[in-house]
Formats: structure tokens, C-alpha cells, sequence
């Protein structure tokens, strides 16, 4: 069984509140994983290391800002390879390339696929923690989009299927008589029913409900 098809690396996750943000390093180089590992721990970050792809995967995901200092040539995957199963499930994971050898192809298919740095060995430190600090940083504004986005969720699931069909038809821009014409009932039903709509979405306007319901259309399904 393939590592891209065989392994669901979103299906599992811990919820660690009281933890900071994690860089998890992984490069089959051993003295390599040491000096990262603590030069990573004296800027005050949480690390793990890891020698495989394998060994990362085996590890839970954790809800906390995170970022993957990868190595590009890995003993039993890429590290292309494994970008593309950490980008399918982990958005809010930014990842950091660094290897030995870097081809212009391979450096223009790891930016292309999200990496927001390319490391050529032995690179800068301070332009690595720099990295990493802007990598921790997005990771930590796609953490509160996507618990933002689960609250909208949690809030339009709470709605009546009625309640449904009058949000989607005033935001959509119809008056209130011209949703009951549309529903088949009283513009004071429809008044009812949009006021425990704006309620139960924590709305305070109308122009919030509109913008509500466009980040709830265009979010991606929600992961397990």
C-alpha cells in the first residue's frame, strides 16, 4: 500500500491548549535534527524530530500552531512527496524546505505547492528562525479561521430546515414579503424566522449575515 493512498493523516488529532507553538523537523541526518533541534529550542519554540516521513505521520496531529522544517531527500519518501499528503490535510501547517542539493525543478515544485521557504544546507540560521517565525505565524491565523469557520458551522447547523430556506433567500438580497412569496407564508412569519436566524448566527446585521454566508459557502469541508 502507498504512503500517498494508505495513509490518512487528518484522521487523528490532539487538542493540546496549554501547549506553544510546535516546529517538527524531519531529515534523516542525525547531527542535522540535533543542531535544529536546539537551535529551535533556545529561540523558545517546542520541537520534535523526526528521521522519516513514516516516523512524522506516526505521530497525532496537535491543534496548536505548527510548522515542518522538511528535508527534500528522505530514506523512505520525498519530501515532496510528503508535502503534498501534509498540504492535503494540514493547511494550517506551512512547511520550510532544507537540503543538501537544490535543482532548480525541485525548488520551483516545492514553491509551487505552498513552501514558504527553500533552504540550501548549511544555510543562514537567522534566516531559518525568520522563516519559521512567519511560518508560525500563518499557522496561527489558519487555526482561528478554521475554529471560526466550525462555530459558523455549528451555528447554521442549529437552524431549522425554514429557517435554512429564509437565510439563503435574504441573503440573496429578497425583502422580507417577497421571501414569504417565495415560501408560501406571512412576511410576519418571515420576520420571525429571520430574527432567530440572526440570533442563532450571532448576526448583527444584515450585511454580517451576507458575509457569514459567503465564508460558509466558500470554506472547504470541514476535516475530521
Amino acid at each position: 500500500m502507498s504512503l500517498m493512498n494508505g495513509y490518512d493523516y487528518g484522521s487523528r488529532a490532539s487538542i493540546l491548549p496549554d501547549m506553544g507553538p510546535v516546529v517538527f523537523v524531519v531529515d534523516d541526518d542525525i547531527s542535522i535534527r540535533e543542531s535544529l533541534e536546539a537551535l529551535i529550542r533556545f529561540e523558545g519554540w517546542q520541537v520534535e524530530t523526526f528521521a522519516s516521513a513514516y516516523d512524522f505521520l506516526a505521530r497525532p496531529r496537535t491543534l496548536v500552531p505548527s510548522c515542518l522544517v522538511l528535508d527534500v531527500s528522505l530514506p523512505d519518501v520525498s519530501g515532496l512527496d510528503l508535502q503534498k499528503l501534509v498540504a492535503n490535510d494540514r493547511d494550517d501547517m506551512p512547511i520550510i524546505f532544507v537540503t543538501g542539493y537544490a535543482d532548480v525543478p525541485t525548488t520551483v515544485q516545492a514553491m509551487k505547492a505552498g513552501a514558504i521557504e527553500f533552504l540550501t544546507k548549511p544555510f543562514d540560521n537567522s534566516v531559518l528562525l525568520e522563516a519559521i517565525q512567519h511560518a508560525i505565524d500563518r499557522s496561527h491565523a489558519a487555526l482561528e479561521e478554521e475554529a471560526e469557520l466550525r462555530e459558523l458551522r455549528d451555528c447554521y447547523g442549529s437552524l431549522s430546515a425554514r429557517e435554512r430556506e429564509v437565510m439563503t433567500l435574504v441573503v440573496s438580497g429578497l425583502l422580507n414579503k417577497q421571501v414569504g412569496g417565495e415560501l408560501g407564508i406571512s412576511e410576519i412569519t418571515v420576520k420571525a424566522h429571520r430574527g432567530r436566524v440572526m440570533r442563532k448566527m450571532k448576526a448583527c446585521s444584515l450585511a454580517n449575515l451576507v458575509n457569514i454566508a459567503t465564508r460558509l459557502h466558500h470554506a472547504p469541508t470541514a476535516r475530521g
